[in-house]
């Protein structure tokens, strides 16, 4: 068993780990990503489509050349990266222990950045009735066995759920000549981003069917059909709707989880809604010293505005662990959302903060003509001049300015109020 000390250690080597890295890099040399695949990345390696980097590069990139972007970049510092080496706990005083190909190692961090991104809920997760024939795939092992491993999922294919991953897949599928029957959404309105529909349903002719479910798997060694119903206002099926759909290959796309086990284990709160850590606005949880950003945080529109993020945790962590800023647990004021808000991130601001602090907060249905308002006790800290539309599929950021944070005297309440 070896011990290590760095003042950065980064759990997970994709695109948060990697932008993580590098910010922290820039404010102190004793850095270390922990990766537990044979190559960095993530899970960008497996998506060759491109639409990546607009924001950050202002260039249109596949994820394997987004993620080579970082890596090219990490490989010019002396950032140390342990690859093969699978995290098994991390405690409370910023130890990290690992097993890698040498053997056991234990991390002494001066801060931590957790980047281990997120997982796909599976069948047993919602519950689908019907036998367990071959065929049924999450959208991102689909997407792995098609686009790394070479492999052909099906011939005849049906998606449920109308996730990114989901719409990326029916029009790659479409490209290697497997037919897609169609994709069915439980919700009254889609879950991917509105350029997805357009470009990967509406451009290859593949129907998008909403508030409709799969309610049975058919076949024995390999599925045969599946039966799809329409859902009430309430989601539940409708008796008389069902339609069997023959086809030999079923793709879920149904939502995802952060990978949150090892932040349990550190007793990290854990936000109910986004199963992600709560933090403060420095992305800081509630175990001081130890950050999160990316997926693990909560589950992200664009790869962009993950790295935004990692790179903002990169650089706390890196002044935590050189004591730059004041360490000291501090009271804070929570963070709520309100009505047709879902969640927000932070979920607490310290109080006496000076910095530029944002909020980004995602909506759990469809609002048409709304403001955002954000408030704390009877002072209105913020109100956008213009209504807009909000949709579940896009986060949206507020800034609040020291200014607007002196008003801060309560719970700081998110909402969005409709015209």
């Amino acid at each position: 068993m070896r011990t290590l000390k760095y003042d950065v250690v980064v759990i997970g080597g994709g695109p948060a780990g990697l932008a993580a890295a590098l910010k922290a890099w820039e404010k102190t040399e004793k850095v270390a990503v922990i990766e537990r695949n044979d190559e960095l990345g993530g899970i960008l390696n497996q998506c060759i489509h491109s639409g990546f980097g607009l924001h950050i590069f202002k260039e249109e990139l596949t994820g394997p050349e987004y993620a080579q972007r970082f890596i090219n970049k990490v490989r010019e510092t002396d950032i140390s990266c342990y690859l093969g080496t699978m995290v098994i706990d991390v405690t409370k005083d910023r130890q990290v222990i690992a097993m890698s190909p040498d053997g056991m190692l234990v991390f002494e961090a001066g801060a931590i950045v957790l980047a281990m991104g997120c997982r796909e809920r599976t069948r047993g997760q919602i519950k689908i009735p019907g036998t367990r024939p071959a065929g049924v795939f999450t959208a991102g092992l689909a997407q792995r066995y098609m686009n790394m491993e070479n492999f052909k999922p099906g011939n005849r294919v049906v998606i449920l759920g109308s996730g990114d991953i989901g719409l990326i897949m029916a029009r790659r599928m479409t490209l290697e000549g497997i037919k897609v029957e169609g994709v069915y959404e439980l919700m009254p309105y889609a879950n991917g981003l509105l350029r997805n529909i357009k470009n990967c349903l509406d451009d290859f002719g593949i129907p998008l069917h909403l508030s409709t479910t799969v309610t049975k798997i058919i076949g024995r060694k390999r599925v045969q059909a599946v039966e799809v119903s329409a859902v009430d206002e309430k989601l539940k099926p409708i008796p008389g709707t069902e339609q069997v759909i023959p086809c030999d290959t079923l793709l879920l796309s149904v939502g995802l989880i952060p990978e949150n086990e090892l932040s349990k284990q550190a007793g990290v709160e854990l936000n109910p809604v986004t199963n992600g850590p709560k933090v403060n606005e420095m992305l800081e949880t509630s175990v001081p010293g130890i950050f999160a950003c990316g997926n693990v945080l909560h589950v992200h529109d664009l790869v962009d505005q993950v790295t935004q993020e990692a790179e903002d945790a990169g650089v706390f962590a890196a002044e935590y662990a050189t004591g730059i800023h004041d360490n000291n647990p501090k009271e804070g004021f929570a963070v709520q959302a309100e009505g047709p808000v879902r969640y927000t991130v932070p979920t607490v601001i310290d109080s006496g903060t000076k910095e530029i602090v944002k909020i980004k907060f995602r909506v759990g249905k469809p609002v048409e003509n709304a403001k955002v308002r954000i408030t704390s006790g009877d002072q209105v800290l913020f109100e956008s001049k213009k209504a807009k539309n909000f949709v579940p599929s896009i986060m949206e950021s507020i800034r609040l300015l020291p200014k607007q944070l002196e008003d801060i005297t309560d719970t700081v309440r998110v909402t969005v109020v409709e015209e």
